[in-house]
């Protein structure tokens, strides 16, 4: 891979972060609100990251959710593109075995075509959902064989990314377009990028192939914080030289949100929790106000789980969240840090985002 394809990957720390900050938006749906307006708020968060100089912006693929509506990243991220200039833009990610690999091939060489030398193509292997609903959008009740499959599933759509399937495979003739092959049609002229692939993984065994592949690797510690410092030991252990990267490159997806005010933080991210008990009671709904969450009967059991999910959230004032990041990035070693801010409003997520910049001296537009 080029050397500007490398840094592309890799980043650069803005201010005085200790390393490039990024985004990653579910495009939440509070109590009240619409999609509509979830997806306008993520056009105003790209925006501001672009302004302010965090790196990349990604969007993360989940089903069946009402309070999230990222169902569909390649949409979400041609809106975007058509909205931004310069930030990176990705998927934070795909969920590979919910799709056929031609078809994120031909997804992703569009935005491509759309947003030169701007995207990445981020690559889970779990669904995003529930079973019944993964079921659904893979037409099988065979889950696990489709998981099984992810290595195989992701050379496949390597293959049809650098039209590279060798002579006599039976996809030999086939091609994703926009792709290469129109470089070697007559009078084709082809962008020279390729959107990079990226694993992603709240467990070893992403971070396993991800190194062995020398590929980035994105761990999901928003959600299996426990699971963080293994993964990145074994990934970088795992790590093997490759065309794409002569050393690990790891980010961290970081849940975390800045207010104001310390106590408005507290309010927020409770809100958030109480989603989550919903949904993992199977539950699922709007992401509730913090009214309504402050006025909610917790059982105990699921005091504990908010307790132990918001034990994993840096919240707080600026400097408080500035002082949280730092002291995660020192303890695992990450090369990048992609913040996801839950809230129920959309103003509350954006100001967060406008405070950690301020934090960390970002540059300011003129």
């Amino acid at each position: 891979m080029a050397a500007d394809a490398v840094e592309e990957i890799r980043g650069t720390a803005q201010g005085t972060a200790p390393v490039p900050l990024s985004v990653l938006d579910l495009v939440t749906v509070g109590a009240g609100r619409t999609a509509g307006d979830a997806l306008r708020t993520s056009v105003d968060i790209a925006r501001l990251a672009e302004a302010r100089g965090f790196h990349r912006y990604w969007v993360a693929e989940h089903h069946s959710m009402p309070g999230v509506a990222s169902s569909s990243p390649a949409v979400i991220l041609a809106y975007l593109a058509a909205h931004t200039d310069r930030i990176r833009l990705g998927s934070g990610g795909v969920m590979l075995p919910n799709h056929a690999p031609l078809v994120i091939a031909e997804q992703f060489g569009t935005l491509e075509a759309m947003a030169p030398g701007r995207i990445d193509l981020g690559l889970g292997r779990a669904p995003g959902t529930d079973g019944a609903t993964a079921a659904a959008l893979r037409r099988t009740e065979r889950l696990h064989e489709g998981a099984d499959e992810f290595p195989q599933q992701l050379v496949e759509l390597t293959r049809f990314l650098d039209d590279e399937f060798p002579d006599g495979h039976p996809y030999r003739r086939i091609h994703a377009v926009p792709g290469p092959v129109q470089a070697t049609s007559p009078g084709g002229v082809q962008s020279p990028h390729r959107p990079p692939i990226w694993l992603l993984g709240s467990s070893g065994f992403s971070a396993r192939l991800a190194g062995a592949l020398g590929l980035p690797f994105a761990f999901a510690h928003h959600f299996s914080a426990r699971n963080t410092i293994p993964a990145l030991d074994l990934y970088r252990e795992s790590f093997r030289p490759s065309e794409v990267l002569d050393a690990p490159y790891a980010l961290i997806g970081v849940s975390a949100l800045a207010a104001d005010e310390a106590r408005e933080a507290r309010r927020q991210v409770l809100a958030a929790a109480l989603n989550m008990v919903r949904l993992r009671t199977g539950r699922p709904g709007l992401v509730p106000t913090p009214e309504e969450a402050e006025a909610y009967d917790f059982s105990p059991m699921e005091r504990e789980f908010v307790d132990s999910w918001n034990a994993n959230v840096i919240h707080g004032t600026a400097d408080e969240v500035r002082t949280g990041l730092d002291d995660l990035h020192k303890r695992t070693g990450a090369d990048e840090l992609m913040i996801t801010a839950n809230a129920h409003g959309g103003d509350v997520r954006l100001r967060s985002y406008e405070l950690i910049a301020d934090a960390y001296g970002f540059p300011t537009p003129a």
